[in-house]
């Protein structure tokens, strides 16, 4: 089937009743000829900064390389060597998967998934109940993460500072909740995504030069399966595979992409620019877990500091703390932002309330998941490397309840040839299987 006659007029105005999920489109002159509408197309892509700037991808990799993904994978190379890439791996190739479906939905429909999901439902019920799953999991799951982006800046700033953990905690959190406020996130998030590049940039060269020092072998992947450290794995899972970030990745999509006509040249974009970001994110992801494994192996990592001296053969001491300090915090604050209004755009588009951002209701949300995350930040401000840990593997906890809903919205019949084909369904149905399995073994280990 050729795109042609999707590229029409075909979608409901987006505040009306349409219960479906109707492909966006822009309203075309019926006698425009292809070549015209193409060259508005490219004049309109280049003026959004469409193909140019920073997409959603990007975004969604700044997000979910936050303090949990530095403290996480230097907990796992230290105390397991190589033995978990696989779970990087695995990881990645399900982010793959989940984040193009999210990326194709808010594409081709112009919307952000929580409006998606709430437009799909067919029966009173059924959307009592998945409103009710969704908003427990995005407001439980991100106030945990947001535990952990507070704790993690607060860790990066403290060496430098010389000012407590709890403090520093505090201070984030009312930074976190001004620039929110004020809406001048933005500014601030390409900043900070510049500090978090720097200290990706440098646990891969830390990487490369241990790697070239000491030298592996295949015997030193082999994979294995912590039954004694089971958090430590479901936190690989959802410091990688955020469940937030499937909302936030739907809402950018359908603002950068869901304007480029012809459709199918905005879905090549969408996944051009997904596959970039996700890549660069599961890269430093495994730098971080191979320069703590080639240098902290069979030592404990007991706070996420720990994790400098992979850096220190490479920039030096001093060098290796700045830059280490300086991207955790950045990376702590980023995600701190992003969190809570992730959560405020999915819980609005859900329960249809207005998604501006200076509406009570969105404040409220944001607000909510914020506090929560600061109260918790501070109670359990005496472990914060435990919080973290723990707060990633609350992640894992609920993403299998939003990985069934988006494999719902993208079975939509509504979609056309844009709904999940056979071999998507097989993919997202191996990704969500495998999901429940760990979390059900989870608690099967716990109750040992």
């Amino acid at each position: 089937m050729s795109d042609a006659p999707h590229d029409a007029p075909l979608d409901a105005p987006r505040d009306g009743a349409s219960g479906d999920l109707s492909l966006s489109s822009s309203v075309e002159s019926a006698g425009e000829s292809t070549a015209v509408r193409e060259e508005k197309s490219l004049v309109a892509s280049r003026s959004s900064g469409v193909g140019f700037g920073l997409g959603p991808g990007l975004i969604v990799a700044a997000a979910f390389v936050g303090p949990g993904t530095v403290t996480t994978a230097a907990r796992a190379g230290a105390d397991h060597g190589f033995g978990l890439v696989w779970v990087v791996l695995l990881s990645m190739v399900g982010v793959i998967i989940l984040q193009e479906m999210a990326g194709r939905l808010g594409t081709l429909t112009g919307r952000g998934l929580g409006e998606i999901l709430r437009r799909q439902s067919r029966s009173r019920w059924a959307f009592a109940v998945l409103a009710l799953l969704v908003v427990i999991a995005i407001g439980a799951g991100n106030a945990a993460y947001q535990t952990g982006n507070l704790m993690g800046a607060a860790i990066g700033l403290s060496p430098l500072l010389g000012v407590p953990i709890p403090a520093l905690v505090m201070v984030c959190g009312t930074a976190a909740f001004v620039l929110l406020l004020r809406g001048s996130y933005w500014l601030l998030e390409r900043v900070l995504m510049g500090a978090v590049a720097v200290m990706g940039v440098g646990f891969v060269a830390a990487a490369v030069m241990a790697l070239l020092q000491r030298g592996v072998t295949l015997a030193d992947f082999r994979p294995v399966w912590p039954s004694a450290d089971y958090r430590t794995l479901l936190a690989l899972i959802g410091t990688t595979m955020v469940p937030y970030n499937l909302f936030l990745h739907a809402s950018a999509a359908s603002e950068r992409w869901g304007k480029v006509r012809p459709r199918s040249r905005g879905l090549v974009l969408s996944r051009l620019d997904s596959s970039v970001g996700i890549a660069l994110g599961g890269v430093v992801t495994l730098a971080i877990l191979m320069t703590t494994a080639l240098t902290m192996s069979g030592n404990p990592l007991t706070q996420a500091s720990d994790a400098v001296q992979g850096l220190e053969s490479v920039l030096g001491p001093l060098g290796a703390r700045v830059t280490f300090s300086l991207g955790l915090a950045a990376a702590g604050l980023s995600s701190a932002i992003t969190a809570p209004l992730a959560a405020a755009y999915a819980i609005s588009g859900l329960l249809g309330w207005s998604t501006d951002k200076t509406s009570g209701t969105f404040r409220a949300i944001w607000m909510s998941v914020l506090m929560t995350g600061l109260v918790f930040a501070v109670w359990f401000g005496s472990s914060p490397t435990e919080t973290i840990i723990a707060a990633q593997a609350a992640n894992a906890l609920v993403l299998p309840v939003i990985a069934v809903v988006l494999w719902m919205a993208c079975n939509d019949r509504s979609l056309g040839q844009y709904a999940n084909g056979w071999w998507r369904n097989l993919l997202a149905a191996v990704v969500i299987l495998v999901i429940v399995g760990l979390t059900l073994g989870h608690f099967g280990f716990r109750g040992r």
